[in-house]
């Protein structure tokens, strides 16, 4: 099948947040739009049942529903929509090595401006073998318009290889014609805190030797994406904080995990987990080696 951006749709206002952002990323991309709604209830498809006994009614209309508005929206844009008769969570992760992204919707607690992932989201984004985005519901407020959305922000490590995450933060942000920002969070060792504060000797050359390290892993990328404009930014305290804070505003903010590897458990590491369940914007968690 032909790769295509997939989107979980459950029919709550989160799932339709995040079909819209998922059909302006595939018009972006030109890549097909997949609508993918799971139940095990699905009864087998049958020849012209009415649609007062079709078991299936209410499962074909959300899609449907969401299908014609996201087609009205993108009219040169391929929506399909696929049901599925399996528990969620694994055609997610069955359809996600087909896919160039899993689109999630995530519901935001207003008071905390938090995420709360479901028995179907965590899953899905430690184990699936391409990114997983998770979207906000949109803003139910009509006041002024919204600000234009920054730019993309990766967080990087610079501990290991991360490619799988570069090639993400890169084409999305070329894809968008926007400019990407390079964030590293560093936490202050303890021979540079003092009585009264931090070591700015120290400090300064902590930043000058991880500039140089960042320079250094996105060179080849600068070098393959020429159009997109990339800057660095460099926290020095709270990685995790650090990365939140660069985000804010962003149009989206890419973490890395380390790939699933057999035999081990899926981990998302405290810079994933920050994003997730306090960025603003939507949060895309990309697998790396």
């Amino acid at each position: 099948m032909q790769p295509a951006i997939t989107v979980g749709l459950d029919g709550s206002p989160e799932s339709l947040a995040a079909a819209r952002w998922a059909a302006d990323e595939a018009e972006k991309r030109k890549l097909t739009l997949r609508l993918l709604h799971a139940w095990p209830l699905l009864a087998p498809e049958a020849a012209r049942v009415p649609s007062e006994v079709d078991q299936n009614y209410w499962a074909k209309r959300l899609v449907h529903t969401a299908q014609t508005e996201l087609q009205a929206r993108h009219p040169g844009l391929s929506v399909i929509g696929s049901l599925v008769a399996d528990d969620a969570q694994n055609a997610l992760l069955q359809v996600a090595s087909e896919s160039e992204m899993i689109v999630l919707g995530s519901r935001g607690l207003e008071p905390v401006q938090s995420y709360v992932l479901g028995d179907i989201s965590m899953p899905v984004v430690a184990r699936a073998e391409r990114p997983v985005v998770l979207v906000r519901a949109e803003s139910r407020e009509t006041g002024a318009p919204p600000a234009p959305a920054k730019g993309v922000v990766v967080a990087l490590n610079l501990h290991g290889s991360s490619d799988g995450l570069l090639d993400f933060a890169f084409r999305t942000a070329a894809a968008r014609g926007v400019p990407l920002l390079a964030v590293h969070g560093r936490s202050v060792p303890l021979h540079a805190r003092v009585p009264w504060g931090v070591d700015h000797n120290v400090t300064e050359e902590i930043t000058r030797d991880v500039h140089k390290q960042l320079s250094e892993a996105l060179r080849p990328w600068r070098e393959k994406y020429p159009q997109v404009d990339v800057a660095d930014s460099i926290r020095l305290g709270s990685p995790a904080k650090g990365v939140v804070q660069a985000a804010e505003g962003a149009a989206l903010l890419v973490v890395g995990r380390r790939a699933h590897r057999h035999g081990m458990a899926p981990h998302l590491g405290p810079v994933a987990h920050a994003a997730i369940h306090h960025g603003r914007c939507p949060v895309a968690v990309a697998p790396h080696d």
